[in-house]
């Protein structure tokens, strides 16, 4: 399996007590709350955090997109991949995702990457997102139209990625004579696409299309979500006529190890809250606002999730398989249970989340790495193909 050291850069130094009166950190949390001191120390303390994770043997780094929020504060993840190209020499580079959608011009996303896939000789992973429903508030972009950018944005990068140019595109919403990027991408014919979600049919349809077969990604869910979506995509393959790889299924889940299962609640469990409960936390026209996914969709991802209505605790989310929080032993035999299931081949781990601070970001990295790391990469299945997946 492969084991990816997934970074959401949140503002750990947020005022809790002096921002209660606020429903939530996005869109509207005024930024005044945000203080360049310590975000500049966040920073840098993060990228260490992330270039850390080489040098314990994680197989890749990844960083995401959020705009106008506490939760991350990371507007551009490819400033963090940009400086975390030539500080790393070994590990894969994930960007998890470009929300095309939200950008002006999806030509300078397919610059961009490809400059980070040159850097660093072929290490980039482009992940591509729509953007979660409340940017939608911030950039005052129409969510009905969200699938279609999402989905000429993507064709176009591809199209610049793997022809010669220049040529022209002609879309809806974007209109080109001239299709001429430099530099070209180092991997050949691009790097691969991944597809991170909350469980919607019409991205694993999309995903799991016999012309893309992209990597899914189950981000931050409850285990039955996990195993509902990830058979989705399995049983979507199959229709469309052919069997699904290991390696084009993922999960992303934040973990914590301690010494003993006690102690890494103790440690943990204040901070998962205020990841939990007021970073992730937003009102629900934020969250799916009309336009942005289908019925169908809004009501399988609802009646997935519907549990996680209102704040829950540590011990609860441990116990819905969303967060793996104990000894070395306990998250291991867990992830591999859920593996022996769900035979993904690529695990996300969250090491920082909420308001973890350093020191107990370090040690749970650490710990990860030296006890359950090597095993949960040995995992292998006969599915799984050595091919890059695209």
């Amino acid at each position: 399996m492969q084991v990816i050291l997934f970074h959401l850069m949140p503002y750990a130094d947020l005022d809790l007590q002096g921002t209660r009166g606020y429903e939530t950190v996005w869109v509207k949390l005024p930024n005044a709350f945000f203080d360049p001191v310590r975000g500049h120390k966040l920073y840098n303390r993060f990228l260490d955090e992330l270039e850390y994770g080489e040098e314990l043997g994680f197989d890749g780094v990844a960083v995401n997109e959020h705009h106008q929020t506490a939760y991350g504060i990371m507007p551009s993840p490819i400033v963090t991949a940009s400086a975390l190209a030539r500080r790393t020499k070994r590990v894969k580079i994930a960007v998890l995702g470009s929300a095309l959608p939200l950008r002006e011009h999806p030509l300078t996303i397919a610059e961009e990457h490809a400059m980070i896939d040159v850097i660093t000789g072929g290490r980039l992973i482009s992940g591509f997102v729509r953007g979660i429903g409340a940017e939608y508030h911030t950039f005052g972009v129409n969510p009905t139209f969200s699938h279609e950018r999402f989905h000429e944005a993507h064709d176009l990068i591809v199209r610049a990625w793997t022809e010669t140019g220049p040529f022209a595109f002609h879309g809806h919403h974007y209109r080109l004579e001239y299709v001429n990027i430099w530099p070209r991408p180092f991997q050949r014919p691009h790097p691969p696409i991944w597809i991170p979600s909350q469980g919607s049919k019409e991205t694993i349809d999309w995903a799991a299309h016999p012309q893309r077969r992209y990597t899914y990604l189950q981000t931050f869910s409850p285990v039955k979500a996990v195993q509902k979506y990830l058979k989705l995509y399995r049983d979507t393959a199959n229709e469309l006529g052919y069997d699904a790889e290991d390696r084009q299924l993922g999960w992303a889940v934040p973990v914590y190890v301690g010494d003993t299962d006690e102690s890494a609640l103790r440690d943990a469990k204040v901070h998962f809250e205020v990841f939990r409960n007021r970073f992730l936390k937003m009102p629900f026209e934020m969250i799916l606002p009309p336009g942005y996914t289908s019925r169908e969709s809004m009501k399988g991802i609802m009646a997935a999730k519907g549990q996680l209505a209102g704040e829950i605790t540590a011990e609860q989310a441990i116990e819905l398989g969303m967060f793996f929080c104990g000894s070395a032993a306990t998250v291991r035999e867990s992830i591999e249970h859920y593996w022996k299931d769900m035979r993904f081949d690529n695990l996300l781990t969250m090491c920082q989340f909420g308001s973890l601070p350093e020191d107990l970001t370090r040690r749970n990295m650490e710990l990860f790495a030296r006890d359950v790391l090597p095993s949960i990469q040995a995992l292998k299945s006969e599915s799984c193909s050595n091919a890059v997946a695209t």
